[in-house]
């Protein structure tokens, strides 16, 4: 891998011991070492001149090989799950893509949980599985029946996803990691619904953590990014390798509109929290609604795991199914008018989605189909008044 440039803030021994609020604010971040700038540069060049041949100034070559901005980034995202080193991709499904390429081979079988983000079981099932790797679908919020499968098929990667992506399933990261590591396994952790200010994968035995960084890290919904962090160097080298000769780098302003998302990170996703629990109590009352998936809910399943393995909150992701049926869910998810009807999460604005034609028509059909009367609300950090008075208007409306 390409060593840093000499203006680089390589920080993270200095913030080792800070809180993650601090983390993401400082590290990787020290102001520019020639102007003093408080806010680094966007390094928006292509090349860079050499000072001999075929010698890179610093370990600057090339853009897709490296970028300071680039590097800034990933040194952030490393110290905010804890892990060794970290890379970042022009999307979350490019670094799904480049960690899969990386640690597996024709044969190997990867075990998933039967409610992945539809985007992740398409790349796993129909992309790889044409290229001989094998997917097997199971209730990983089930440790027992994760157990017996994951030692029957003996898989080369859990890959875990938690809270689920819609409907909010809870899984034992901790638990999970120790079958799978007895297994011979390697874990990888979706953290893209909790981020890093809530849980952290690593600390509690995942080998990678995966994020779409347009989702919370960025948290404006003004870029599109993926992001790789490993618990060790073992695999930095090939993963680095992978994505220099494939080439799915994220670009040097998307980097930095995602550092700048960051530094707000902790105070954004506590009020998103906040929000969504309320909302969430709010929703379980009203009879048209025949059932909220939120993890802080006392009486939703995992809601125990949860509360050991997230701090600080459950996060703004809440699912709700529709007493009404089918018509009802969609009605609701276009009767709204604060919520605005997308496929994204994670920004400030609230989003509302209907996953069965939306995010997860990859499933539609399937036995890892969602339930046609649910819709997926990302909470947004607007007054919980206004958001609780615009759901109340869309049911009002059935």
């Amino acid at each position: 891998m390409p060593q840093h440039a000499e203006g680089f803030a390589d920080n993270r021994d200095r913030f080792a011991t800070a809180d993650l609020a601090t983390k993401a604010i400082h590290v990787g971040l020290d102001p520019d070492r020639e102007t003093g700038a408080v806010v680094p540069p966007i390094y928006q060049t292509s090349t860079y001149q050499q000072d001999h041949i075929a010698e890179g100034r610093h370990g600057y070559e090339y853009g897709r090989m490296s970028n300071p901005t680039r590097d800034a980034l990933q040194v952030s995202l490393a110290a905010l799950e804890g892990g060794a080193s970290a890379l970042s991709f022009a999307s979350g499904l490019a670094a799904e893509d480049a960690l899969l390429r990386t640690l597996l081979q024709p044969g190997d079988t990867v075990v998933s949980g039967s409610d992945v983000y539809g985007g992740t079981h398409r790349l796993i099932a129909k992309i790889w599985g044409e290229w001989g790797v094998k997917s097997i679908s199971t209730n990983l919020s089930d440790i027992d029946t994760a157990r017996g499968v994951i030692e029957e098929v003996q898989p080369r990667l859990v890959w875990i996803e938690t809270p689920t992506n819609p409907m909010m399933q809870i899984s034992d990261i901790e638990a999970l990691a120790e079958i799978a590591h007895s297994a011979g396994a390697l874990v990888v952790v979706d953290n893209t619904f909790a981020s890093p200010a809530l849980q952290q994968p690593i600390a509690l035995g995942a080998d990678f953590v995966i994020h779409s960084t347009t989702k919370y890290l960025g948290g404006h919904s003004d870029v599109v990014g993926g992001a790789i962090i490993s618990a060790t160097d073992e695999y930095a080298e090939r993963l680095w390798f992978t994505q220099y000769a494939i080439g799915a780098i994220s670009a040097p302003f998307d980097a930095w509109l995602t550092l700048r998302g960051i530094k707000t990170l902790s105070v954004r996703v506590a009020q998103h929290s906040r929000n969504a629990q309320q909302l969430a109590e709010w929703l379980q009352t009203d009879p048209r609604i025949e059932r909220v998936y939120y993890p802080g809910l006392p009486e939703h399943p995992g809601h125990e795991v949860a509360a050991r393995q997230m701090h600080g909150g459950f996060g703004g992701m809440l699912s709700v199914a529709l007493a009404g049926g089918e018509q009802a869910a969609r009605d609701f998810a276009e009767g709204t008018e604060l919520f605005v009807l997308g496929e994204s999460l994670g920004g400030v604005e609230s989003l509302i989605n209907y996953p069965s034609d939306m995010t997860h028509a990859s499933v539609k059909g399937t036995p890892l189909a969602i339930p046609l009367n649910v819709v997926r609300l990302s909470v947004g950090i607007e007054s919980v008044d206004d958001l609780r008075a615009d759901l109340a208007q869309a049911l009002d409306r059935l």
